[in-house]
């Protein structure tokens, strides 16, 4: 009869029979944490921190610098070796860990990082995945201490325990995973060249180097007229719609990252009012522009709406509909620079108590005049060229988001 716990409830079909429990301290002949050197260098031997993690690598460009006369000396106990895991023992990356790798050597790391090397080092990429599985998380959760900065210590560490598959059912659950990794890690490569690229070509788009042709009356594709240097009012209009009534019921927020949204979507709960006829209503296309700080934007954000429906968002927030569709989502795209947004709104506004935004709509609309192009074809154009990278990235994004929804479901049938 199986023991509760022993056995995963999802596993290869060639392997059977029950799982030994173990502690990572069984399993390992070093666990020790490195030290913050007296001092720091321009070059010479990587020396790693958390900030030094990306996902599930170590970026090497990342890395501080230590001496070797301060790597052989005063941090000579926590010299790391190839196969070393490094595990996050403070503050709030707690959990987090890397295996370190040859090319990255020679190096070192600091306290708050946890050196765990083990006896077996072809068992390292199997315990690699244990330590990032839920197991851990509960583990850190239920031992973790709460002072000024939450943290483990090394004995915790080493304490904790979880079952253990032959070496061969390991290394067969660490090269599965593994190769999973490999597919998320093309898919990010994959987005993060897409979104590289649109930003070259954005940049050459509002410098006028590449124009596409437009149709004459006679069908024939020819140059677009000359772009025309406006400002916002040129091109926006605010139509200062109340939701009067409560004709809508949807209120929406507008996020950095992923423009207007559902505010129950973006926050997990609504903060409206339980009365919202005074909320502005925003429609398809429409710009927005929220006059609160936020990382990145301290002067506020600008975003188009991109949803197919209405909804309303926060009194305080200036709604205005522009000329086209496309130019707005030309607006939309030029603003999605933190530099375009910052050097826009900074000559405009006036920080206040709290850090409140002193900028009325018609400031906002009145600052510095743009260069944009006058024909609405060549808007369109622009717009749907833009919007074919948007949807290449967001299936890319769809497709890492389902992934790594895979990758944790099976990750938690499989580590027991």
């Amino acid at each position: 009869m199986e023991k509760q716990g022993i056995v995963p409830r999802l596993r290869f079909p060639e392997f059977e029979g029950e799982w030994d429990v173990s502690k990572l301290k069984d399993l390992t002949e070093l666990i020790t944490k490195g030290t913050t050197p007296s001092s720091f260098s321009n070059s010479g031997i990587n020396f790693i921190k958390i900030e030094s993690f990306d996902g599930n690598c170590i970026d090497i460009n990342k890395c501080l610098f230590v001496s070797d006369k301060v790597h052989n000396g005063e941090l000579g106990r926590s010299k790391l070796e190839e196969g070393d895991i490094l595990f996050a023992i403070a503050g709030a990356t707690i959990g987090k860990c890397n295996i370190v790798k040859e090319e990255m050597l020679p190096a070192n790391t600091n306290q708050a990082l946890a050196i765990v090397r083990l006896k077996e080092v072809n068992q390292r990429t199997f315990l690699y995945y244990v330590l990032t599985s839920k197991l851990m998380s509960k583990y850190i959760k239920d031992n973790i201490a709460v002072g000024a900065q939450p943290n483990l210590n090394l004995q915790q560490i080493g304490n904790f325990s979880f079952s253990l598959p032959t070496l061969p059912e390991q290394q067969k659950i660490a090269s599965f995973f593994t190769a999973i990794d490999q597919r998320l890690t093309h898919l990010k490569r994959q987005k993060a060249l897409l979104e590289q690229y649109k930003k070259g070509v954005m940049q050459k788009i509002f410098a006028q180097e590449i124009r596409f042709k437009i149709e004459n009356k006679d069908g024939e594709l020819v140059e677009p007229p000359n772009w025309e240097r406006k400002r916002l009012k040129d091109v926006l209009f605010e139509h200062k719609t109340l939701n009067s009534g409560n004709r809508f019921t949807e209120v929406l927020s507008v996020a950095k990252q992923k423009g207007v949204i559902n505010q129950i979507e973006h926050l997990g709960r609504s903060f409206a009012a339980k009365d919202i006829s005074n909320y502005k209503v925003i429609n398809p296309y429409d710009i927005v522009y929220t006059k609160s700080p936020t990382s990145d934007y301290p002067f506020g954000i600008i975003k188009q709406s991109q949803l197919d429906r209405s909804g309303v968002v926060s009194p305080l927030y200036g709604v205005f509909k522009p000329a086209t569709p496309a130019l707005g989502f030309m607006l939309h795209n030029y603003f999605l620079s933190w530099v375009n947004t910052y050097n826009y709104l900074k000559p405009l506004v006036e920080k206040g108590a709290k850090n409140t935004m002193n900028i009325n709509n018609d400031t906002f609309l009145n600052g510095v005049k743009l260069n944009l192009p006058v024909s609405e074809k060549e808007q369109t154009k622009i717009a749907n060229f833009l919007s074919a990278i948007d949807r290449k990235t967001e299936a890319v994004a769809e497709a890492i988001e389902a992934t790594e929804k895979w990758k944790k479901g099976l990750m938690q049938q499989m580590f027991v």
